[in-house]
């Protein structure tokens, strides 16, 4: 199942495309900005399933591997694919676009016809949420 999830990135709230809302970007009061970003509810990510974000100006995957949540850039680093549609065995995922395969956990390439790793991301799990830090955002 492929589901996405568009972000308010006001501080307000997230609002999924089933009209759930969720708390926004927990924000570091001493400096005005975000110190980590809230990306979804654990339970809105299936084991061995990818859930697509848009926030803060990114576009992510969220994957479920067993319980263990890892993210990646969503983009296809070889074309227009987007990852969280993709096929998900294991610990890697292959594109839905040219069926080239990247490890989830690492980024790197498994399969071509890709050759540039995806952008991986430090997640953290805390009170049922998943998180990735601000700071690793460009």
């Amino acid at each position: 199942s492929v589901y996405w999830l568009a972000v308010d990135v006001s501080r307000d709230a997230t609002i999924g495309i089933d009209g759930r809302q969720s708390a926004g970007a927990e924000w570091d009061t001493m400096q005005g900005a975000p110190s980590r970003i809230r990306l979804c509810s654990v339970t809105e990510v299936a084991s061995g399933e990818a859930l697509k974000v848009e926030t803060h100006g990114l576009t992510v995957a969220v994957f479920n591997l067993d319980g263990e949540f890892h993210v990646t850039d969503d983009a296809c680093t070889h074309g227009p694919g987007s990852l969280s549609e993709g096929f998900v065995d294991g610990d890697c995922v292959e594109c839905n676009f040219h069926q080239g395969v990247f490890n989830i956990r690492t980024g790197a390439v498994v399969q071509p016809p890709c050759m540039v790793p995806i952008k991986t991301y430090v997640v953290t799990v805390s009170d049922g949420a998943v998180y990735i830090d601000a700071e690793a955002v460009d």
